[in-house]
């Protein structure tokens, strides 16, 4: 039972039914069924969530099962792809399966509903099945291989796994009812002809079974207690029933939640794969992708990806979440865990006039105020020329405008109250140096200098700083809801990524670890891109430090 007194989901009031019955001897055993024929995306993730978590929960097992069906559109790529994401979220599942290893049980579950006379060969074509099943008002029309004999039906069956005919001549239906109501009951497909070399069985099948066949057994097999999937599957539900009964095996049943629906996000595999092989991303991994690899990679931690799966919690109905609730999610995250860091990405030069030069010293900053004990420091190096952010001068500055301007003063983050006397500006009229004065006792940690002053900037000690690329990545797609377009792809947002080349960053960032989160001090949270190389180092924006989408949207 759960530890924790809160509020349970519908699911769980059904396991803890369950248990109380003493159904299936106490045991609680899920699982997660991805198709290898694509990466993992958002909406997988709370699914992943949902199946790993209910069964750690109780005590019970989650196993991992490649529904791996269709070799055409399979690949191993994908399968190592599935395995890296839901190890990276901090699951483990118990047993590592494939639908495939149940291919001859599948193939004897047919034969046996043949023998009942409850399934037959039909050559009819694709089109030709779909006009006899009728319509959701009017009854369908029997084929006329639905009146084959058992005989024929085993023989004709026997001859498609042979490979004896090409793909498309026949398959294999269940024989239900072509008046029922559920579509999906008037004598769906059970198995196709495929000549396709399958990922790990090679040559040996030529015919491959459908999901709505291959679904129910697979969990029967395996002994799923609780079979979960999305909305969409409740119409198949009596199908997966009517199988299960038919074929009098171990009694999995099938409960469906509400799939994640993520605005300004597009959760179609195959129109995330169209954008990689139109190369409008980069990848799959590419870090504007709602895949859980382009999210690890653009700098989302496991964490933040369950806590918003646990946030937006388990539905019977469908509803559309706000993505700016998982962008709140890693900013909780990396508020706690990221180590603070000055990188300037605009630079113009500020030069200390009353600074030695020549001299420099070496300042301390802590890794992270949010932590105690500031999870340690670093060094920084200070001395006469620094980099700033563009923006942080003015030349005529308004009245509420608290960093450097002709008369202002400002602190230096870690270091000293500065007050601007000059500026340089080229042929152009840009300003291209500000030149300042530093109050020697008014150093960070030892200030008895007296002068109070409103503002903090922060700055990277120009001969210190090291060069990085910095990719500013914002959501890939500027409409609320990509997927209604006419074409999805005219909505892509033509910011979602901008590349400052020269950036520069304190010299701690040399040894920035991959995977790791820095916030860039009033700037944002980055990580090093795993792409990255110590000659070109690149940091990869994982979200600002506040919600700026969200003043858009209210203007709107």
């Amino acid at each position: 039972m759960l530890e924790e007194e809160k509020s349970l989901n519908f699911i769980e009031e059904i396991i803890e039914e369950d248990l109380r019955e003493g159904k299936h001897g106490g045991r609680v055993l899920t699982r997660f069924p991805p198709e290898p024929n694509g990466y993992l995306h958002i909406g997988h993730a709370k699914s992943i969530c949902l199946n790993f978590s209910i069964a750690n929960r109780y005590q019970g097992k989650t196993n991992l099962r490649f529904d791996d069906t269709n070799p055409v559109t399979e690949d191993v790529e994908y399968v190592e792809s599935i395995k890296k994401d839901i190890q990276w979220l901090g699951f483990q599942w118990a047993e590592e399966l494939y639908t495939s290893d149940y291919f001859d049980q599948l193939y004897a579950f047919a034969v046996e509903l043949i023998r009942k006379d409850l399934a037959y060969v039909d050559d009819s074509t694709a089109e030709e099945i779909a006009a006899s099943k009728g319509t959701p008002t009017e009854p369908g029309i029997p084929t006329p291989y639905r009146s084959r004999s058992i005989e024929e039906n085993l023989k004709l069956f026997e001859e498609m796994r042979d490979g004896i005919y090409p793909d498309g001549a026949k398959v294999l239906r269940a024989k239900i009812d072509l008046a029922n109501p559920n579509m999906h009951l008037r004598d769906p497909l059970l198995y196709r002809i495929k000549h396709a070399n399958h990922h790990r069985t090679g040559d040996k099948w030529k015919i491959y079974p459908m999901y709505d066949f291959a679904h129910g057994q697979s969990d029967s097999i395996e002994k799923i207690t609780h079979s979960i999937c999305t909305l969409e599957f409740i119409p198949h539900r009596p199908l997966y029933d009517w199988l299960i009964n038919k074929l009098e095996i171990f009694p999995s049943k099938q409960y469906e939640f509400s799939r994640l629906n993520l605005n300004y996000t597009m959760m179609s595999k195959r129109k995330l794969l169209q954008l990689v092989n139109e190369k409008l991303v980069e990848g799959w991994d590419d870090p504007r992708m709602p895949t859980i690899s382009g999210l690890r990679r653009r700098g989302y931690t496991p964490a933040s990806i369950r806590n918003f799966c646990d946030r937006i919690g388990v539905q019977k109905r469908e509803n559309m979440i706000d993505v700016g609730l998982l962008e709140f999610c890693i900013r909780e995250d990396l508020n706690k865990t990221a180590w603070r860091r000055m990188a300037v990405l605009d630079p113009i030069k500020l030069v200390i006039t009353n600074y030695p030069e020549g001299q420099e010293e070496t300042l301390i900053g802590e890794n992270n105020p949010e932590v105690e004990g500031g999870e340690g420091s670093r060094e920084i190096p200070f001395s006469r020329e620094l980099w700033i952010e563009r923006d942080d001068f003015m030349e005529n500055a308004p009245k509420k405008f608290f960093r450097l301007g002709p008369g202002l003063s400002v602190r230096l983050k870690h270091a000293y109250i500065v007050e601007c006397h000059d500026f340089v500006k080229d042929e152009f009229g840009n300003v291209t140096e500000v030149h300042a004065t530093y109050v020697p006792n008014s150093k960070s940690g030892a200030d008895t200098s007296g002068l109070k002053v409103k503002g903090t900037i922060h700055w990277v000690s120009a001969p210190h700083a090291k060069t990085v690329e910095v990719r500013l990545y914002d959501r890939l797609f500027q409409d609320e809801n990509p997927a209604a377009a006419e074409d999805f792809r005219t909505s892509i947002n033509p910011d979602s990524l901008k590349v400052v080349e020269k950036a520069f960053v304190e010299p701690d960032l040399a040894n920035a670890e991959p995977g790791k989160g820095y916030q860039f001090l009033r700037i944002g949270y980055y990580t090093l891109d795993t792409k990255s190389t110590p000659e070109h180092l690149v940091f990869n924006r994982t979200v600002t430090l506040k919600d700026s989408w969200a003043k858009e949207v209210k203007k709107g």
